[in-house]
């Protein structure tokens, strides 16, 4: 009895009939049987599964951005946040960790939001095809309801009564014999179909619960950044002069550079901090190669350890043995790869990866800031030197955190991603409007493939996530 009620639910709608149901027309109490008969609108084709998948996807991320500028963190957590920076030590060494292991949990949580988009926008898939399903099967399903709501009202008569009972209750024997398989098969599978899709809301709902959770921690995270931020930038006021100073000159060499081997090699002869910190790291990799096998073996077992020099001036590792090790800069869906087609008939220099607005960008490995700032069509980019001939571009980001002349360590935040993409000349023939962060690798001023530095969970194939 409780049928017609759920169908009513699901806007399937009960055929009302005549008071005695077993006298009539065949096709009255067969659903099979009337659903082949009755017209059908014209079923449209197919929907194209990867298509409705990123269709919910940008659905749901539309969504979760409603949703997150409706999160806020009490003033209770704020406070003890800016407690907890307050009791830092106020040294360089000390904030840059801080800084470092705060990036690294903000990229954690960032990627937990992108699989929990992916699993929210799968399950929505998965609830729009049952419900197209039962959407596309109303006229058979209302058929059985109204069936079955007969056969609730009038049941047959009992066979052993009087010889007319006797007859009748044949008669619908046999009718019974004939429609009642179809209807319980479609019952089972409404039933099914049902259950699944209350299923699949819980799961729907739980997933929601814990996004909204890790949507939170990530506020969180991200405003401990800021004021670490805040408190770096503090240490580093002492020759503000001669930073606004060099920022302008390399303004003046960005606008002249026409290449990027052009705006590197500028940056590390006419910008003084670059030059000499490009000076220093040379010497401290000249004094690596005439170290013994043993002080050698010494320093990669410290810094195999985890526990490199705070105080480096050169990468802690040789950037040729770092294959398969370093963490790509940003959460995110990769677009392109190095060598595919870049939408202008040429192949790509540089690998390009799709994130979420305000994401986090990290330096991928240790290295010199060689340039940070706006150029030409790249838009904000910064360079780093790694070392060994090797020049790592990060291009397409909305807010640089960081100078050129610093040494940065592997895993530091260096800037922000935007809102939307940024329109540029290595985000062309792009189907996506997220925003998008270039990476290009270079050794000796050449392009080179990066993934063969990636770890492995990084080195996915190129999708068209949009």
């Amino acid at each position: 009895m409780i049928l017609p009620a759920i169908a009513a639910g699901f806007g399937v709608a009960v055929i009302v009939v005549a008071a005695n149901p077993f006298i009539v027309r065949a096709q009255d109490a067969a659903p099979e049987a009337s659903a082949q008969s009755a017209p059908q609108p014209a079923a449209g084709p197919p929907p194209d599964p990867a298509a409705e998948l990123t269709a919910k996807r940008d659905q749901t991320r539309a969504e979760l951005e409603t949703l997150s500028k409706t999160i806020s963190l009490s003033s209770d957590k704020v406070s003890e946040l800016q407690q907890s920076i307050a009791d830092l030590e106020k040294s360089t060494q000390s904030i840059r960790q801080a800084l470092i292991d705060s990036a690294a949990r903000r990229k954690g949580l960032e990627k937990q939001i992108l699989e929990s988009e992916k699993k929210l926008a799968d399950l929505g898939v998965k609830q729009d095809g049952i419900r197209r399903s039962l959407h596309e099967r109303r006229g058979l399903l209302a058929e059985v309801l109204a069936a079955l709501q007969r056969m609730g009202r009038n049941p047959p008569p009992a066979l052993l009564v009087t010889p007319d009972d006797a007859l009748a209750s044949v008669r619908s024997a046999i009718l019974l014999g004939a429609v009642v398989p179809g209807i319980r098969k479609e019952t089972d599978k409404l039933a099914a179909d049902l259950a699944s899709l209350a299923a699949l809301q819980t799961a729907s709902a739980a997933a929601k619960a814990d996004l909204t959770a890790t949507m939170t921690n990530g506020i969180e995270e991200e405003r401990r950044m800021d004021l670490l931020l805040a408190e770096n930038d503090k240490l580093s006021r002492s020759n503000a002069a001669d930073l606004t100073a060099e920022k302008k000159r390399s303004e003046e060499l960005a606008g002249k550079a026409t290449s990027l081997e052009g705006l590197v090699a500028s940056m590390e002869s006419e910008i003084a901090s670059v030059r000499d910190a490009a000076a220093a790291a040379r010497q401290a990799e000249e004094n690596r190669k005439l170290m013994t096998d043993e002080q050698r073996a010494q320093a990669k077992a410290l810094a195999d350890s985890g526990v490199p020099d705070k105080n480096r001036i050169a990468p802690a590792y040789p950037f040729g043995e770092l294959k398969a090790k370093l963490e790509v800069p940003v959460a995110g869906d990769i677009l392109r790869q190095f060598g595919d087609a870049d939408g202008t008939g040429h192949e790509a220099m540089g690998m390009t990866v799709a994130t979420n607005p305000e994401t986090v960008v990290t330096a991928p490995a240790d290295g010199l800031v060689v340039f940070a700032g706006a150029f030409r069509s790249y838009g904000q980019m910064i360079i780093l030197d790694t070392g060994d001939g090797y020049h790592l571009v990060l291009s397409g980001m909305d807010t640089i955190n960081t100078r050129q002349g610093k040494f940065v360590f592997s895993g530091e935040p260096l800037a922000v991603m935007g809102a939307k993409r940024v329109a540029s000349a290595t985000a062309l023939a792009l189907e996506t409007d997220r925003p998008t962060l270039y990476i290009e690798f270079r050794k000796d001023g050449k392009p080179v493939d990066s993934r063969p530095w990636w770890t492995a969970k990084d080195t996915g194939k190129a999708r068209n996530d949009s």
